[in-house]
């Protein structure tokens, strides 16, 4: 079970750090990415990190605003975000996966529930 959090209301221009805690399993092994979902809209991929942490992938939107970083000791991994904008308002979800295709929510075994990011302007 992951179990996304770290959500809330913050003006443009603020930070958060999302995370995303798994239990019941280990996820050190797996690649591990954050979708996000406004309202009206179909879920996108927003980050992805690769099982080791070394290899980390953005959605365009995001580049140079957001970090993607995993502890696999602590079976969590993180989104960093800053320089937030009101287009970034949505509900945003992890997932693990096992094969390729990063960018894919089909490509995903398992989710969190989700937690809401708002950003005011």
């Amino acid at each position: 079970q992951l179990q996304a959090s770290g959500g809330g209301l913050v003006q443009a221009g603020g930070s958060l750090r999302l995370s995303c805690a798994a239990s019941g399993r280990t996820v050190s092994r797996y690649h591990m990415g954050w979708f996000r979902q406004a309202p009206g809209k179909e879920r996108e991929f927003v980050a992805a990190v690769s099982w080791s942490g070394i290899t980390t992938f953005y959605t365009d939107s995001v580049k140079g605003r957001f970090t993607i970083s995993r502890d696999n000791a602590e079976n969590t991994v993180y989104l960093q975000m800053s320089t937030l904008k009101p287009e970034d308002t949505a509900v945003y979800y992890c997932a693990a996966r096992d094969g390729s295709y990063y960018y894919l929510a089909s490509s995903y075994d398992f989710w969190g529930q989700g937690t809401q990011v708002t950003v005011s302007s």
